[in-house]
């Protein structure tokens, strides 16, 4: 759920009713007929989210401006908007937006989504005609109505895959969007291409073999160890969606490309998809300040980063799942190289290019001076990034067998490395290593192994003071643990987790023993499904 108001805080405003006619009826302002062949139109986004000096200061002026602000865009001609014109598919499932799948003549899909938001469905039953409804509908305002139009030319300069989604208005009058054309009519919408199975590949993600979803993608990950996320180009996405007060990252809003990479591994490399939450203000009126105290993901784009947590708090899964190998010298190197190729110029581009003639004069410097300051404190948010997703480590293996290295070197060292254990054989080649990273127990707290299915081997070793807690999880399959490492100190350093049986491990000073007779330690959430 989207709607940003904590139920336990707007029920005391549910006495009254909710608004019967709340949306603005037409998005032209002007009720004179449209010309027929007019190729553009005069439209606001949404007058009704005006509100009058005591509205502002209780509910917060948010972008009302930009929703209210009259521009022109073009009208949406489903016969000629692409080459040999779209047809129109199958209507989204979402519960604030209208969606349909509309598809060009060679079964290219494009997602056609109205840009205003109706949360009445995200809402309990009992809270859909009382006040909180209009609550929660006014908060749509904290979204910039346009925003997502300003991001494709930044994520070009950034290194990062991107859609490039277009803003139109659909005549009052419009019919060729077969029956969903009376749910558009009059409306502000977005058209968008899907990057979604083979046919959407070419031209759009060069070199890529296959596009998939988040849980598909980790699905195959973590059945073979020829699979291997792209991290650099993740941390990188993720620092552009730090950038653009991007709150809402979770796994559904990102498409995959699967590139053929050097030894027989497939390549994953990550293509952010809808950007309804870009330069999100929010917090700068009473109710919605009080609501962000109890809801820290919404975070207010400005010229200062907010919270790190709460603008990342909605992408804690796909974070923990592909975040697990590079180090801070690597963050901060990607921060530095974004900061280089978005330039003033750049900057200035993108916001002239994405808003609307009109909307640009009112507010274009002032975002760009925005997006200024928190590019030149990039490497500071990403260091903050950086210590969020270093507290605790996920580093899983496969369905295959694999050996797990941990090497607790010194102090402010502890090295863990996984191998391939290739044919079934136990002996360690150099050639098969894949993963390999060296954690600080000044950032990292705890190192979490989970072998998941296959016989796999944990060997911990070492001598120091200081270390990270190692928390092996074996999975299902016969698992071999060897731990010959000491750690200074009353408690020990190295927790196995697993069934007490079909299992080889000796005690150890600092082994703790944590298997049980359930399988709950077997549990390994692969897609986001089991939060």
């Amino acid at each position: 759920m989207k709607y940003p108001y904590p139920l336990a805080f707007v029920v005391f405003f549910a006495a009254g009713c909710a608004r019967q006619k709340f949306f603005q009826p037409d998005a032209r302002p002007d009720s004179t007929p449209l010309a027929a062949n007019a190729d553009s139109a005069r439209v606001t986004a949404g007058r009704h989210y005006k509100r009058g000096p005591i509205g502002r200061v209780l509910l917060g002026p948010h972008h009302r401006p930009a929703w209210t602000q009259v521009v022109t865009l073009p009208v949406l001609k489903p016969a000629t908007v692409v080459p040999g014109g779209l047809q129109p598919g199958k209507l989204g499932g979402g519960f604030q937006t209208t969606s349909m799948t509309v598809l060009d003549r060679n079964g290219q899909g494009y997602a056609l989504r109205s840009i205003d938001k109706n949360p009445y469905r995200t809402l309990p039953k009992v809270l859909r005609h009382t006040f909180v409804l209009n609550l929660v509908r006014d908060a749509t305002s904290a979204g910039h109505p346009y925003g997502a139009f300003v991001v494709p030319p930044l994520a070009e300069a950034a290194g990062v895959l991107h859609t490039s989604p277009r803003p139109f208005y659909v005549r009052a009058d419009e019919d060729g969007l077969g029956k969903a054309s009376e749910l558009y009519r009059g409306r502000v919408v977005m058209l968008e291409e899907k990057l979604e199975k083979q046919v959407n590949i070419a031209g759009r993600v060069p070199g890529a073999t296959a596009l998939e979803e988040s849980d598909n993608m980790l699905e195959q990950r973590y059945a073979s160890n020829k699979h291997t996320i792209d991290e650099e180009a993740f941390v990188r996405a993720r620092l552009l969606d730090l950038l653009i007060g991007d709150w809402d990252r979770h796994e559904g809003q990102w498409t995959w490309a699967a590139y053929p990479a050097t030894q027989g591994k497939t390549r994953w490399v990550p293509v952010p998809q809808d950007r309804d939450q870009v330069f999100f203000r929010f917090n700068d009126g009473l109710i919605p300040w009080l609501a962000s105290k109890f809801v820290r993901k919404f975070q207010t784009f400005g010229p200062r980063y907010e919270s790190i947590e709460g603008y990342t708090r909605n992408a804690r899964y796909l974070d923990e799942h592909v975040l697990t190998e590079l180090n801070r010298s690597a963050y901060l190197l990607i921060a530095r190289d974004l900061q280089t190729r978005l330039t003033d110029a750049v900057l200035e581009k993108a916001v002239r290019q994405g808003l609307p003639r009109e909307l640009y004069q009112q507010e274009g410097a002032e975002m760009v001076a925005d997006l200024r300051a928190r590019r030149d404190a990039l490497p500071k948010a990403a260091a903050r990034f950086y210590e969020l997703r270093a507290k605790s480590v996920l580093v899983a293996g496969t369905d295959e067998e694999e050996r797990f290295v941990v090497d607790r070197l010194h102090d402010t060292l502890t090295l863990v490395s996984v191998y391939r254990i290739p044919d079934g054989k136990k002996d360690l080649k150099t050639d098969s290593l894949l993963y390999r990273r060296s954690f600080n127990p000044a950032y990292t707290r705890h190192i979490n192994l989970y072998g998941l299915h296959g016989d796999d081997i944990f060997e911990i070793r070492g001598s120091v003071r200081r270390s990270p807690f190692v928390n092996i999880y074996g999975g299902p399959q016969e698992d071999l643990v060897v731990d010959e490492s000491r750690v200074k100190g009353l408690r020990r350093k190295t927790r196995f987790y697993d069934t007490a049986r079909n299992n080889e491990f000796e005690p150890a000073p600092e082994l703790k023993d944590k298997t049980t007779r359930g399988v709950k330690s077997h549990a390994f959430d692969r897609d986001g499904s089991g939060r």
